[in-house]
């Protein structure tokens, strides 16, 4: 009878709302009586033995599923559960019930609380109690209980929460144990077995150390990364994350690897409220824009906005006014707000939100402007490349530029034909014959190398060939470059200078100079850049590295450049090429191969840093240049070089 008037009453009533998280909270006593009830106790009673309640008639009851803890000890499955009752004085002793013991001022009562899953039968508690004068003349009173373990219940279960009549029922669901042992309280729950995470940033190492925390350190663990608390997580093997991947949103997953593969996770998001990592969640943001047209023959405008992490912000349509492709319009009518609620995260883990401009006249080659919450300025605009009507003028372009190139390089292969005819035929050779023997030379051009820059480079390479020299130069080598990569390709080099004495010679500009230092001032930084995008950035890191294991720089690499004027102005060299040999032709050629010679003998015997102040005064005093003088023959030969001088 007690069963089914009860499952009458679950039909009716609704459901309650799961909770995602479990309170923690301490206790001293199982049961607390508000004033105006006394000598409160809780047992167990059988369920067929329920007894209708008296004296006092429940109004309400609430009841919750929590952590339970004594102390600092661990915690525990719990249920707490809260009763409102009223006083009916006028109807004491019309139960009838054996229990109902009353006195003139003083009754006794009791009230029974059942609980039960939908695989398990009803347990039940009965609060017994005695109401004071003061509860009869309020009326009301209120009764707070602590069930520890309840019977049959676990976690991801849902409860059933009743009085002894079956008149008030609540249902409670309980959060799942991965749930629970993703929170900060997981080490004080015996079923939860997760290590734990640990973050710290390292602004000097520009990365975020993880550390794992667990009593069984002798365990592995395994880790995924994720963006968003329910985001796809994606395995990650490192105990350190690069500073440019963090952003608000992280979050980090961790277990027990292999055979502990049962183990729960612990989920963390350390970076949650940091702002400062909110700058790489907008550098991310992209947004594409496509043209369509709708059944009905209408227009459309696609969006598609995507973000490492979910953002609130505004799009609306614009177009730029002629001559004026900065200024973007508002387009009226089609501004949208985009919730952070509605973003759905894509294969690559990436959070976007695609939407629609509809009845959008494509004709004025409209764009999109974002403005995401937080961020000061507005991004955009973002428009489509409108290929139908502009391939005329595109096709046009593209045949000047094709003409245009044929043109520079006929002009050039004739003035580089020109320079290997004059080299080729000149009858005088400088001779060397005092030196002891010749290496190789690894010769390299400056990045922003131009047309007549690049034929001195050549020139270079064949004089210093004619004159015995093993040369390779980085202009006549683009094939293996391409294949090996500049880096690899210039370890390659390095290695013919191991087996014959040989020298690097880098030829620099001013514009390589001011390239050197905003390298060397980026490295500084930690913002590297990769020794794999060209042959000179990868010198630059060759000869650092020399400086930094204490290599004689001077040893392996000189500059030459051919401008008039001294690079680096007043200022002199950069920190990184301070100490190299630097040398100006066409002037110093007969010094430059003189310390190209093996050992240096001559005028490099002494390993002098040749500076532009000693070049200038060179010029002054016409003894010293008698000194410095070449042969005629070798004279005649730097006159092909006098030409090619910015």
């Amino acid at each position: 009878m007690f069963l089914a008037r009860w499952s009458t009453v679950c039909v009716l009533l609704t459901l309650n709302t799961a909770v995602f998280g479990l309170k923690m909270i301490g206790y001293n006593r199982q049961v607390i009586c508000s004033q105006g009830l006394s000598d409160c106790t809780m047992k167990d009673e059988m369920p067929l033995n329920v007894p209708l309640d008296n004296v006092m008639h429940v109004r309400n009851l609430m009841a919750q599923a929590a952590l339970c803890c004594k102390g600092r000890g661990p915690c525990a499955l719990c249920l707490l559960v809260d009763i409102r009752l009223s006083t009916d004085m006028d109807n004491k002793g019309s139960t009838g019930h054996d229990d109902e013991d009353y006195s003139e001022d003083n009754p006794k009562g009791a009230v029974t609380v059942c609980y039960n899953t939908a695989v398990t039968l009803p347990t039940c508690k009965k609060v017994e109690f005695t109401v004071n004068h003061s509860a009869a003349l309020e009326r009301q009173a209120q009764i707070s209980m602590v069930i520890l373990n309840p019977v049959g219940v676990s976690f991801s279960s849902q409860v059933f929460v009743h009085t002894s009549k079956s008149s008030h029922l609540q249902i409670i669901a309980v959060p799942s144990l991965d749930t629970v042992c993703s929170l900060e309280t997981l080490e004080r729950v015996e079923e939860c077995d997760a290590p734990r995470l640990n973050s710290l940033i390292n602004h000097d190492m520009n990365q975020v150390e993880l550390q794992v925390a667990a009593k069984n350190k002798s365990l592995l663990s395994s880790m995924c990364l994720q963006y968003e608390q329910n985001g796809k997580c994606q395995r990650w093997t490192n105990l350190t994350i690069p500073l440019n991947l963090v952003t608000p949103c992280v979050c980090l997953q961790v277990w027990w690897d292999e055979e502990y593969q049962r183990s729960r996770r612990s989920l963390i998001c350390p970076f949650l409220n940091t702002d400062i990592f909110q700058r790489n969640v907008w550098k991310n943001v992209t947004v594409f824009v496509v043209p369509g047209q709708m059944s009905n023959y209408g227009t459309i405008l696609s969006w598609n906005l995507s973000a490492p992490c979910r953002l609130e912000a505004e799009v609306w349509p614009c177009h730029r006014t002629p001559w004026h492709f900065s200024n973007c319009k508002e387009m009226k009518g089609f501004r949208q707000h985009l919730p952070n609620a509605t973003w759905r995260q894509n294969s690559k883990g990436r959070w976007e939100k695609p939407g629609v401009f509809e009845n959008i006249d494509l004709q004025l080659s409209p764009c999109v402007m974002v403005k995401i919450k937080g961020m000061e300025n507005e991004m955009g605009p973002f428009c489509f490349d409108d290929t139908g009507r502009h391939h005329w003028s595109l096709l046009i372009v593209a045949v000047m530029l094709v003409v245009s190139l044929t043109a520079c390089l006929t002009y050039l292969l004739r003035n580089l034909v020109k320079r290997w005819a004059s080299s080729c035929h000149n009858s005088r050779v400088v001779n060397f014959s005092k030196f002891s023997r010749t290496g190789h030379v690894v010769l390299l051009s400056p990045p922003d190398a131009d047309g007549d820059v690049s034929g001195s480079v050549c020139a270079l390479g064949s004089l210093l060939s004619k004159h015995g020299f093993g040369v390779s130069v980085d202009q006549w080598s683009r094939k293996e470059q391409c294949s090996m990569g500049p880096l690899l390709w210039l370890h390659s080099q390095l290695l013919k200078l191991d087996s014959s004495w040989g020298r690097v010679v880098l030829v620099v500009t001013h514009r390589a100079l001011k390239r050197t230092e905003e390298w060397s001032h980026q490295h500084r930084a930690g913002e590297v850049w990769s020794p794999y995008s060209d042959v000179f950035t990868a010198c630059l890191f060759l000869i650092r590295a020399h400086k930094h294991f204490g290599k004689t720089a001077a040893a392996r690499f000189l500059l030459v450049t051919f401008e008039r004027q001294p690079p680096g102005g007043d200022r002199g060299l950069p920190e990184l090429l301070q100490g190299l040999p630097l040398f100006q032709l066409p002037f110093q050629t007969q010094a430059l191969l003189s310390e190209l010679t093996a050992g240096g003998q001559g005028m490099s015997s002494s390993r002098r840093t040749w500076t532009w102040w000693r070049a200038k005064e060179k010029d002054k005093d016409k003894p010293a240049m008698q000194k410095l003088a070449a042969p005629k023959c070798l004279q005649e030969e730097t006159k092909t070089l006098k030409p090619l001088m910015l």
